[in-house]
């Protein structure tokens, strides 16, 4: 579990070095899907597991693919343009808050507790607390706008592939694999429409940026599906308290990213609010109910 937090939480770190390398948001969208679709597409046929093969699981996997993939990698590399890799971590831990919140808004989540409510506020308090509008030291902007997007594309994501994507017969190795690879579809086909970069990127940014489509994103696909069959669904979900508080810890010691009381504060509560968000689902887990299986998002982050 802490070799998948530490290649999870490490992905904002290659973001930013690879964008401070002269490479572009969506050139690090475009190379991070296709090495990742790469490695799951290895994986998966030594395992001797195929890729699906009806239309209907393919337009699926598009949409999952444009949610879960495509839009937030675009949108971290954006906000991290901008925001500490740091705070971009903490920012993605938010995900479990908009999935409830999404969920509360359009009347899915039913008889919910009252301790998930007040778990959902206070883990949005702590994020206004993270941007600290009232302060002209505050982060606010595009940047910090992108970050929460690509958390709330995430939330909507797994909506989407727990309602149409997640039980079916083929396996979940292939089906992250295909999923990756219309993501890169997607992606490649934006090219035309991004920016070019000035100059060529450095070796640095080159081996970021291959660092977190094999190792940020393969890999970490296939650890958690083993983590998840292995350990379990709440086990897996426990990885996500992990996330946040590596990528603060690299981007501090790494990239040498200040971060001030009122950040951890504010990420403190967020952790507190995603627990708190969580209790209902973990005491069923220990009761002996079914848990639901869970996808990674491939990360997140």
């Amino acid at each position: 579990m802490s070799v998948l937090a530490l290649l999870w939480g490490s992905g904002f770190l290659w973001i930013k070095l690879a964008l401070d390398g002269g490479l572009s948001p969506l050139h690090i969208t475009v190379i991070r899907c296709a090495s990742g679709a790469g490695v799951l597409l290895l994986l998966a046929r030594s395992g001797g597991q195929r890729l699906p093969r009806d239309r209907r699981t393919w337009s699926h996997l598009v949409v999952a693919a444009f949610f879960c993939n495509a839009l937030p990698f675009f949108l971290f590399g954006i906000g991290e343009q901008s925001v500490d890799s740091g705070v971009a971590g903490v920012l993605n831990a938010t995900t479990p808050l908009w999935s409830l919140a999404i969920g509360v808004a359009l009347g899915t989540e039913r008889g919910i507790r009252p301790v998930r409510l007040v778990g959902l506020l206070i883990g949005f308090a702590g994020t206004l607390l993270i941007f600290a509008p009232w302060q002209r030291g505050g982060l606010t902007g595009w940047g910090v706008s992108a970050l929460l997007a690509a958390a709330v594309s995430y939330a909507v994501a797994f909506a989407y592939m727990a309602r149409h994507l997640i039980g079916r017969r083929t396996a979940p190795l292939a089906l992250s694999a295909a999923q990756l690879l219309a993501a890169t579809g997607l992606t490649t086909l934006a090219l035309p429409a991004g920016t070019t970069t000035p100059s060529a990127p450095t070796l640095t940014a080159v081996t970021a940026v291959a660092v977190l489509g094999v190792f940020g994103t393969g890999v970490t696909f296939h650890l958690n599906s083993r983590l998840i069959a292995d350990e379990g669904p709440t086990t897996a979900a426990a990885v996500g308290y992990l996330l946040p508080v590596v990528s603060v810890a690299l981007g501090a010691i790494v990239l040498d990213e200040r971060v001030g009381l009122r950040v951890i504060a504010g990420m403190a509560l967020v952790l507190v609010g995603v627990g708190l968000t969580y209790s209902q689902n973990s005491r069923l887990t220990r009761s002996g109910a079914a848990a639901p299986r869970r996808r990674s998002g491939s990360s997140i982050g």
